[in-house]
């Protein structure tokens, strides 16, 4: 049988008047000889369709059901038989694609009594749809019912003329006379041959529907609406190997080919035809011709009743032949109204035409061989040590980009592919420097302090030194914004002599960042590390992931699981990235990725990285990086000399301790860059004029979007932290004037807060000239008008009460952004028999509320305990508050605080002065080691706390720490709640 066509089924609509590519159709050696004619049936746009109806094409028979029996072994033989006179060259589709006519039961071929719908304009064909319009609501009504019952199908029958009617009567006068037409006057209006039609939806008054088979009208069943008894017919039997027969298809193949090179009208029928239908027999040829052609509809209607296959087949050739002569006809009338070539296509043709000339002559070489021979140039550096299997893919696609041709879509995309292939640095590892005394000197030069980061950079150098080479590493830098921890990948990069890339993968979500596209998308990119290799140029640089613990997951995939592959010593020799489809030797790749927290990192990721903890800096710290780099390289950053300015020590302890007490420095640098942007203001001014000093405009001293205006360049997180010199002389702080306020929310608190107010900026702006000399023009910056430059005082003391009162005691906290200290307090609501109750404010989390339920519970035991008569939490009920009830608070670590808060309260005696502590307690009155030491030994130090109380399971971490972050503590390590009972109280009673 011919198969020219898919088996499946096509559920929807072809508009004539619309456009397809020219070319859709597959022709091989084992299809059919008319799926062979018609892929070959394409030819260039032409012409404009002009037909007004849709089509709707279908796998199902003509009759529009499965054959049953006897009829359906006859199809598989027909199939078989086909088969075999066309050489075997295909294998037989037996089995039946699903159809876009819905399934009912019963079947079909059962309706021997249907409804009849008349058809004004065109008889309805098997295997297409037609919409319909029915005015008549009874009719519609029994539409709607009958779909209601699964009895979706209605007889479609063509409508006679009426002798007195003119054929060219205009189309809305036949539609009225057709709406009118009811009974046995519609009755003898009909042919008596017509189509079983499914009705596949019904929208308002238009009905859509699908041909199936064909029928014939044997008498009338009811009136209104029309119901009529009919007799389903089939085509009479035919010999498929008929040579008459098969050259009448063939000559119906021929014209239609013939009509395709001038209408583009039917070549884009054809084509949606062979994509969408299944097998395409001679009488599904004949049908398929009649149906699309535009001939009168008593020809058409003539095409239908014929069952004879081979008469039907003549018929729709003689349609088929009057369409090729009106495409004639229409060629030669566009060709005669067709200009002459315009002069830029003229330009166009005479310029390929001198190309081609010049390539005959060797005078000048074409796009694609060019193009060939840079990408051999690029590639033979590398090309000893390029591996075998990259080498095979880099000739593949060069002898493929000679068999395109430049105007293809696929010319541009292998012409990119190769352009990546061959930029990639192939066994090119630069060298690096294993001296690990030059190393310690750029380190110490570019950072004060991280000295872990520091040694454990060393470490590798030294293993790399012995080994002869050295391998990658995954290392992960955690610590709050601002601490240096991009700065320092840089720092590492310039000790290895390594070639530095960065990028951030904070807030991604696509997969294909890290993996690449794949090829066949428009627009492809190779991921981020095929990109940092071409941009490097070697193929061990060190690589610097930021925020990778604010990787984003969404519909593009979960970056994070892509990740795993790349960090993953044992799996990145063999990365795989999506567009390149190469392996990627990644292994002498060093990692260095940077995050504010661990917990936010899945496990799986976090485990196949080195975590190295970044603390925030303490005052002495500050001083150090405020003093030896931030302030140098604002001060040139701005254009002031050294001897015009001086900031004195107070001034810069100040500034550290009452606006910038985050954990790291950033803001830090943020406020001596208003310091500096207003000097060099008044410095302008006095230099442009001797006169003295006028009224200044209001300036708003804390624009930092100004600053390149300004010329002030803004340090970044690669550069925070900087120091000269490592073995400095230390800058002695004098005694802590003002402390910090809250714990998680003082860098944004410095941030909003550090807004000075109109008129404190005017004042400032206009006292400045009072800091300079008469005489000299040096501005002295110092305590006393340090508010003149930077506003008021964002931050304001901590410590509440300088002796904290019944039921106070100081905790330590600490969250992303560093350290601090909070107040646990409890008070006395009422009292009564069986008022035993806790309430609790302060914005808790829920594992803080139940830190504060067990400590509830084990202070009553220990009350109970050490003082049996009293009889306090039994019949009292307290509140307990942690201040700052805006922020959120979350965390075990203040389960120790809240006992001893309850037991003062309980005993009525005060804590011992200048005392803070933290632990989680379990309800036994273990002490369960807590996060956090050196942050919050930093804040306990801020607030001028003398006795720290730890956890004993952390004494190894306050060992880590400098001698001048624990210069001055006295440092307690418990296991069990009852030592810290001994500690808190004073031995006799406090006023």
């Amino acid at each position: 049988m011919l198969k020219a066509l898919s088996s499946s089924c096509f559920q929807g609509r072809l508009k004539l008047s619309a456009r397809f590519p020219a070319a859709v159709v597959n022709v091989g050696e084992g299809r059919s000889p008319l799926l062979r004619v018609l892929g070959s049936l394409t030819s260039p746009r032409g012409g404009s369709p002009v037909f007004w109806r849709k089509a709707f094409f279908c796998s199902e028979r003509d009759d529009g059901s499965e054959p049953p029996g006897e009829a359906k072994a006859e199809e598989e033989s027909e199939a078989t038989a086909n088969v075999a006179a066309e050489g075997g060259g295909a294998e037989e589709a037996d089995s039946k694609a699903s159809s876009a006519i819905v399934s009912m039961n019963p079947r079909p071929e059962d309706y021997l009594s249907v409804i009849a719908l008349p058809l004004p304009h065109r008889p309805l064909f098997p295997g297409f749809y037609m919409p319909i319009y029915v005015k008549d609501p009874k009719l519609l009504a029994a539409l709607v019912e009958n779909r209601k019952r699964s009895v979706a199908y209605a007889g479609a029958f063509l409508l006679k003329d009426e002798p007195e009617i003119d054929v060219n009567v205009a189309s809305g006068e036949t539609d009225k006379s057709v709406y009118d037409l009811k009974g046995k006057e519609l009755f003898k209006r009909l042919h008596e041959v017509g189509t079983l039609a499914q009705i596949t939806s019904i929208q308002g008054d238009q009905v859509v529907l699908i041909g199936h088979r064909r029928l014939r009208i044997t008498e009338m069943v009811d009136e209104d609406p029309l119901t009529v008894k009919v007799d389903h017919l089939k085509e009479e039997a035919y010999n498929k190997d008929d040579d008459i027969i098969k050259a009448t298809a063939f000559e119906v193949i021929s014209t239609l080919r013939d009509v395709l090179k001038t209408s583009s009208l039917w070549r884009d029928h054809v084509q949606t035809y062979t994509q969408h239908i299944g097998d395409f027999n001679y009488p599904r040829l004949a049908d398929f011709g009649a149906a699309i052609s535009g001939a009168n509809k008593l020809l058409c209607q003539q095409v239908l009743e014929e069952l004879n296959v081979y008469k039907r087949l003549k018929l729709t050739l003689e349609l088929v032949k009057k369409e090729m002569e009106i495409s004639k006809i229409q060629e030669s009338i566009a060709k005669a109204i067709e200009e002459k070539v315009s002069r830029e296509q003229r330009r166009y043709l005479l310029t390929e035409q001198l190309k081609a000339i010049k390539k005959e002559l060797g005078m000048e070489k074409d796009d694609k061989t060019a193009l060939t021979a840079k990408f051999r140039e690029r590639l033979e550096p590398n090309k000893d040590r390029c591996p075998p299997n990259v080498l095979q893919v880099i000739e593949e696609e060069l002898a493929k980009l000679q068999m395109l041709e430049p105007v293809s879509s696929e010319f541009n995309v292998t012409r990119n592919y190769l352009d990546w292939l061959t930029s990639l640095p192939w066994g090119n590892y630069s060298t690096e420097n294993f001296d690990v005394h030059r190393a310690q000197k750029i380190l110490d030069e570019d950072h004060y302090g991280l000295s872990d980061v520091k040694e454990r950079i060393l470490e590798f150098i030294a293993v790399g030194k012995l080994r002869g080479a050295s391998q990658g590493k995954i290392i992960c830098l955690s610590g709050p914004p601002g601490v240096g921890k991009t700065s320092i990948g840089r720092s590492i990069a310039r000790a290895l002599d390594r070639k530095f890339y960065r990028f951030s993968v904070g807030g991604l979500a696509d997969v294909a960042e890290i993996k690449g596209h794949r090829r066949t998308y428009i627009g492809a990119m190779p991921g981020k590390m095929v990109q940092c290799l071409k941009s490097v140029g070697t193929a061990n640089p060190l690589v610097l992931i930021d925020e990778i613990d604010k990787l984003g997951r969404g519909h593009a995939g979960d970056p994070a699981s892509a990740l795993l592959e790349l960090l993953d010593p044992e799996q990145n020799i063999n990365f795989l990235d999506h567009y390149l489809d190469v392996p990627i030797d990644l292994s002498k790749v060093l990692f260095v990725c940077t995050a504010n927290v661990t917990e936010t990192i899945p496990n799986p990721l976090l485990d196949r990285m080195e975590v190295i903890s970044l603390a925030g800096y303490i005052t002495d710290e500050k001083m150090h990086i405020a003093r030896d780099y931030l302030e140098k390289t604002i001060r040139e950053a701005c254009g002031i000399k050294p001897d015009q300015v001086e900031v004195t020590g107070t001034a810069l302890l100040s500034l550290i301790e009452n606006y910038c007490r985050e954990a790291g420095v950033r803001n830090l640098q943020k406020h001596i860059e208003k310091i500096y942007r207003k000097i060099a203001l008044q410095l302008v001014r006095r230099g442009l004029s001797n006169e003295p000093e006028v009224d200044s405009p209001k300036i708003d001293p804390q624009d930092s979007s100004s600053t390149s205006e300004e010329a002030v360049e803004i340090v970044g997180d690669d550069q925070i932290g900087k120091n000269i010199d490592a073995s400095a002389s230390s800058v002695q702080a004098n005694e802590i004037v003002s402390e910090e306020t809250e714990h998680a929310t003082s860098h944004d608190a410095a941030v909003e807060s550090s807004e000075v107010p109109e008129q404190v900026a005017n004042k400032g702006t206009n006292n400045v000239g009072e800091a300079v000399s008469s005489d000299v023009d040096k501005v002295v910056i110092d305590v006393s008008n340090l508010v003149d430059f930077v506003g008021k005082p964002v931050f304001h003391a901590e410590r509440i009460y300088d002796q904290t009162p019944v039921g106070v005691v100081m905790g330590l906290a600490w969250n992303a952004m560093g350290g601090s200290t909070l107040y646990i307090e409890t008070t006395l609501v009422e009292q009564g028999e069986g008022k035993c109750a806790l309430h609790l404010t302060g914005q808790l989390g829920d594992v803080m509320k139940e830190s504060a339920q067990i400590a509830h519970t084990v202070a009553r035991a220990i009350l109970l305990e050490k003082e049996p008569e009293n009889q306090f939490f039994a019949n009292s009920k307290c509140h307990l508050h942690v201040p700052a009830g805006a922020t959120p608070k979350e965390g075990p670590s203040a389960g120790c605080t809240m006992i001893t808060s309850m037991l003062s309260l309980a005993m009525n005696k005060p804590v011992k002065k200048d005392l803070a502590m933290t632990g989680e307690v379990t309800l036994t009155g273990r002490i369960l080691p807590i996060g956090g030491v050196k942050e919050k030994t930093i804040a306990a130090r801020r607030s001028n706390v003398k006795t720290i109380i730890f956890p004993s399971a952390n004494r190894r971490d306050f060992d880590e720490l400098a001698d001048n972050v624990k210069e001055g503590l006295d440092v307690h390590f418990v296991d069990n709640y009852i030592q810290i009972l001994e500690l808190a109280f004073e031995s006799k009673d406090a006023k």
